[in-house]
């Protein structure tokens, strides 16, 4: 048990971006607030036979690191977890979080650390789901993330991770939230800002009035944004009003329009996706003979591009929705000749349907968390055994995109050790600044096919 006089000495931060510490009795001491380096006492919230879980609360040396979070709000909303730590050593944190992960669980070293993908650093955030709640008892209403450990809402009032002009539109929504006739049954808004568009998604729980949708209106109009309405679950999302323009990103480097809903996934910050775009091709490095194979391929964001040099890319996702958008983007890009889409579970991938779709020069993989463990499992299965599937030749180099180092270690252990795969390179990218979300991206390559 920690005492409460005794200093800690932090070595390391963990994927949650707290501190790791041992106190005398060698239990290992999460401290929440605390970067390695630096000395601190602290205030122990929870403890279990091996671990317990605390807070800083006096430093005898602070750590060189350590700087001045930007966001007054930084502490109480949970939003953020690393603003008090320098930029370029949170990137590094990362770095050294995917090189840790791939060794210590999956027995994986990389035989090259790619550069970190690294972008803007505040307003990036062009997604966000904010929660919202009429607290009756002070007779206002809050919007925002909720508080850290907390099923509260934070007090906020500006948002320096969110893009300048959402930031500025936290109080005037509090405000247009607390002028309606529902605004106790208004639960969630959900942002996507495109290009051109802001698009604001509001969760109402019971039918809106006419009053509360002219409401809607003037805000639209007073701040330049589209309102949607979701009544009830995400395939019920439509449009307050028909009218003015889409929803869009674009990839300009391969002339890609990519219109989307506001509940369809799309990345977080567009300037990063951007570069991870142009870097997964570039390491893909597909030519104009080759068929390619996009697993978990969402609305086609690396499908199309991909889709500019290879002679075919199948996209596959579990989404029948989001196959059905990635086919209306393939026709608008004028690329309908060269893709094709779809749907199934890939959580679940028997080894004849692998071989169904078909020998792919190359794969691209990008998926959720979760990771693509059936699909790796099923390569390990066909690399062991390829009688089961004869004709069948596994890709010579796999992409994977990864939002979940763990999951990424556990698969790239299966390709490596089990499917005959060298690890060739691996770097993190910074999808999420100031926060522990940890976005990554690997090769392999095979080298004893054809």
């Amino acid at each position: 048990m920690t005492a409460a006089d005794e200093w800690l000495t932090v070595e390391s931060l963990d994927l949650e971006a707290q501190g790791v510490a041992h106190n005398a009795e060698g239990k290992v001491v999460f401290v929440d607030g605390a970067l390695p380096g630096e000395v601190v006492q602290v205030t122990v919230q929870r403890r279990k036979n091996n671990w317990e879980q605390a807070t800083a609360v006096a430093w005898r040396r602070e750590s060189s690191q350590r700087v001045r979070p930007q966001c007054p709000h930084f502490g109480n909303c949970g939003g953020c977890k690393m603003q008090h730590l320098h930029v370029a050593a949170q990137v590094a944190t990362k770095q050294r979080a995917l090189e840790d992960a791939l060794w210590h669980l999956g027995k994986v070293k990389a035989e090259q650390m790619l550069r970190p993908i690294e972008g803007p650093a505040w307003g990036y955030r062009f997604r966000a789901r904010l929660s919202v709640r009429y607290v009756a008892k002070k007779g206002k209403v809050l919007v925002g993330f909720h508080e850290r450990k907390s099923s509260y809402v934070a007090d906020m009032e500006v948002c320096e991770v969110l893009p300048p002009h959402l930031s500025a539109m936290l109080m005037p929504l509090r405000e247009l939230i607390g002028s309606m006739d529902q605004r106790d049954r208004l639960p969630q808004i959900e942002v996507a800002v495109g290009d051109t568009v802001t698009a604001l998604v509001l969760r109402h729980l019971e039918p809106l009035s006419a009053a509360d949708a002219d409401r809607m209106r003037d805000f639209a109009k007073d701040r330049g944004v589209q309102w949607w309405l979701q009544p009830k679950g995400p395939d019920t999302v439509h449009r307050l009003d028909e009218g003015g323009p889409e929803l869009a990103y674009t990839l300009p480097e391969f002339g890609i329009t990519m219109p989307f809903k506001p509940t369809d996934f799309t990345q977080v910050n567009h300037q990063i996706n951007t570069m991870l775009v142009s870097r997964a091709l570039r390491l893909l490095a597909v030519q104009p003979g080759e068929r390619v194979i996009d697993w978990f391929c969402g609305l086609g964001n690396f499908t199309l591009p991909m889709a500019r040099s290879a002679r075919e890319v199948l996209g596959i996702e579990g989404s029948e929705a989001l196959v059905q958008r990635s086919r209306e983007n393939a026709a608008r890009n004028g690329l309908a000749q060269t893709t094709r889409f779809e749907a199934r579970n890939l959580f679940e991938l028997p080894v004849a349907d692998l071989a169904a779709y078909g020998t792919a020069d190359k794969w691209l993989v990008d998926p959720p968390r979760e990771g693509a463990f059936a699909l790796a499992k099923a390569l390990a299965e066909l690399h062991e055994a390829p009688a089961l599937a004869p004709g069948w030749a596994p890709p010579r180099r796999i992409v994977y995109v990864s939002c979940n180092p763990a999951t990424l270690a556990r698969d790239a252990g299966l390709l490596v050790h089990q499917a005959g795969y060298r690890c060739t390179a691996a770097g993190a990218v910074n999808m999420f600044p100031h926060t522990a979300h940890v976005e990554s991206i690997a090769v392999f390559e095979k080298d004893d096919i054809r």
